[in-house]
């Protein structure tokens, strides 16, 4: 594991104090106070996992020199101290390294969560249904808020496709790892001889851009506007409602018509086709970053297989880390943070072995 060099540790404390002693003083602007509060925030918590990793080692010093002390007794007991600071000090450096780590500044957003059935026909769409109800039950327990934005059902009761957007603290950094093809093997109610059948359903979780982060020109965009159809009720087809955004210079095209009013329908398209334009930027800076290298977990390869919910062994098996959990109907209940909290781990050890090689 990286090293942190005392330097180091002693830059970041002498900075947490500076800022601290500015804001005290009362006398900066309003908007150079913002962004130092700011920076203060964030650095706070590093800064206190640097003294911890500074009292410990201190601690470690004095507790070497006492345990070759001529007394038997004051080295027995030095010894038996220093064995508890060797514990508590590779914990306290561990934690000092995710807490220097590079974050993602999309981690503390909302985000944009889009599952489309796959293969498999009506399965696929109830499996689709199945996790937009264990994602909402995750939500729930995390105390986020879920805001469908368009669906569009099967006939067998699911969803052909479904967006929605997840709001509250830290959504993205818990869910971006949830991007990829999730598989589900089961007997549908439909198949009368017992046979398990495989289905899939694609997931796509993409944080939500906000106007400052995406620049989107009248000239670049054709609005379509048209009669909705489908499923509705009374309201559907009796106005030109529904709304198709194409964004000219990437092709990407968004239909919104679940709204009851043209205004309604045009703000919800702008937002996922902001959140979609955010996610292409997003995407290309990391190709640049890290040679298009893809980490094991957070690749977000749409492509990709993550994951299979096996009905008939009541298992998830998440194949990019090779766990398995058998613990299938609490997890489709939303009870997730075993399975979501193996990924960020393994992704923080990923990264903390990039920082050493």
């Amino acid at each position: 594991m990286t090293t942190i060099s005392p330097d180091k540790i002693a830059a970041i404390e002498a900075r947490r104090d500076e800022l601290q002693a500015m804001m005290a003083t009362g006398d900066l602007p309003s908007d150079r106070f913002v962004a130092v509060s700011k920076e203060y925030a964030e650095l706070e918590p590093v800064a206190a996992a640097a003294g911890a990793v500074r009292r410990l080692r201190d601690e470690a010093v004095s507790l070497a020199e006492m345990s070759r002390d001529g007394d038997p007794e004051l080295r027995a007991m030095a010894s038996e101290e220093l064995r508890e600071n060797e514990g508590a000090l590779a914990k306290a450096e561990h934690a000092l390294a995710l807490a220097l780590l590079p974050r993602d500044v999309a981690d503390e957003r909302a985000a944009m969560l889009e599952i489309r059935a796959g293969t498999g026909g009506d399965e696929a769409s109830l499996f689709a249904g199945d996790l937009l109800r264990m994602y909402t039950r995750y939500a729930e327990r995390q105390g986020w808020k879920v805001e469908m934005i368009s669906a569009s059902t099967s006939e067998a009761g699911g969803f052909k496709e479904v967006v929605a957007n997840v709001a509250g603290k830290g959504v993205f950094a818990k869910l971006k790892f949830e991007s990829g093809v999730h598989r589900v093997q089961r007997v549908p109610v439909t198949e009368s001889g017992g046979r398990i059948h495989t289905s899939a359903a694609t997931v796509a979780v993409l944080p939500e851009a906000e106007e400052v982060d995406v620049e989107i020109r009248n000239e670049d965009l054709r609005v379509d506007i048209y009669r909705s159809s489908g499923a509705g009720g009374q309201h559907v087809n009796t106005t030109d409602s529904a709304i198709r955004l194409t964004h000219i210079p990437t092709g990407l095209v968004v239909i919104q018509q679940d709204q009851r009013s043209q205004h309604k329908n045009r703000d919800k398209a702008m937002q996922v086709l902001r959140t979609r334009l955010y996610e292409l930027e997003r995407e290309r800076l990391a190709s640049e970053r890290s040679g298009a290298r893809k980490s094991m977990v957070g690749s977000g390869d749409r492509s990709e297989r993550i994951r299979t919910y096996n009905f008939p062994q009541g298992r998830v098996t998440d194949h990019r880390i090779n766990l398995t959990l058998h613990r299938l109907p609490e997890i489709l209940e939303g009870e997730m943070d075993e399975m979501i909290g193996a990924l960020v781990a393994e992704d923080e050890a990923e990264r903390l072995a990039a920082l050493d090689s």
